[in-house]
């Protein structure tokens, strides 16, 4: 299969983050795939016109659809260009993106079973949605983790006497933004010199939020807004500490990227999170929205030298499993 249609949130807005589809899509090309993508269209009705139309267009020329799937507003877009591939007899492959995916399931049963069903597999980014289609009688299923290119990833010594914290995310509630300021708020108690920097864009609406409550606190927090990649890989020189803060999630490329960077990293206990960091060992895991928790997860990681070392350490070596000169031998197979 050398001819791919890549369905998924190609935006390239001030309000999305960097998403699968621009990762995987050129990495696939440069194994010498030709992939046509859809949709880049800001408005929800006119991106979701641009994959019906790119579909009509293209379904005579190529082999298979890519089709990224989320637990939010954007499963319906999988639901309606699967049902459309399915019409014009068009092999697809969806990618399970959305950490609340197995709630769909159970609220969508009907419209989840005509995606996940008639696939011809879906390629899940971690054990723990694998696992949930499975126990929901969902077994054409294949793991391949999201993936980076580890030779751009260089690990930097750091000093630890203060904590600086990195957060790398969109804007949104359901990556719960507000136990960053409100950690940082409790660290600042023993650590008046302690930084926190926030980066992403505002997806929907809870940066202003975030920012009153910095106010109200009395905090000064780094906001950057949306940043290339190459620039937060950058940025991340300056900060010792990356927390994950959300309430649900998948397998996070942000935080894969942290461990391959020497950031040790702690993060909420929330989805595929326990699938890939083993609490202690190549990070720490604690409660979710819980501030005294990742309060105590930081302070022992700057107080604990031995410890640290030992999760920098084997998070670095994590991370370099999921480089593309690996994973990229998963997609070949189901491709081809």
């Amino acid at each position: 299969m050398k001819n791919i249609l890549y369905i998924g949130n190609n935006l390239k807005n001030s309000k999305s983050n960097i998403s699968g589809i621009q990762i995987l899509g050129p990495l696939l090309e440069s194994e010498g795939y030709h992939v046509q993508y859809a949709s880049s269209k800001t408005n929800k009705a006119l991106r979701l016109f641009d994959m019906i139309k790119s579909c009509l267009s293209f379904f005579k020329k190529v082999d298979v659809v890519i089709i990224d799937t989320y637990s939010t507003q954007n499963f319906y877009y999988a639901f309606i260009i699967s049902q459309l591939c399915r019409i014009l007899d068009l092999k697809y492959f969806t990618i399970l993106h959305g950490g609340n995916l197995p709630s769909r399931l159970q609220s969508n049963p009907k419209m989840s079973g005509m995606i996940f069903k008639n696939a011809k597999c879906n390629v899940s980014p971690s054990n723990y949605l694998k696992i949930s289609f499975n126990n929901y009688g969902l077994h054409n299923m294949v793991y391949i983790p999201n993936t980076l290119e580890i030779k751009n990833y260089n690990l930097f010594q750091k000093t630890y006497e203060v904590p600086k914290l990195l957060w790398v995310r969109s804007f949104s509630e359901i990556y719960n933004p507000k136990l960053a300021v409100n950690v940082f708020k409790s660290l600042r108690k023993t650590y008046p010199n302690a930084q926190l920097c926030m980066v992403g864009p505002d997806s929907d609406g809870s940066l202003k939020e975030i920012k009153a409550l910095a106010q109200q606190l009395n905090v000064d927090v780094k906001f950057t807004g949306k940043l290339s990649k190459k620039e937060w890989i950058n940025l991340s020189k300056d900060y010792n500490v990356f927390i994950n803060t959300t309430n649900f999630d998948n397998s996070p490329v942000s935080v894969v990227e942290a461990m391959a960077l020497g950031l040790p990293v702690v993060s909420t206990n929330v989805g595929g999170m326990p699938y890939l960091i083993e609490t202690g060992r190549d990070g720490i895991l604690v409660k979710k929205d819980h501030v005294d928790e990742m309060v105590n997860a930081i302070v022992e990681i700057l107080k604990n030298n031995i410890k640290r070392e030992e999760i920098i350490k084997n998070a670095r070596i994590k991370a370099e499993t999921f480089d593309w000169a690996k994973i990229k031998l998963k997609w070949l197979d189901i491709l081809n």
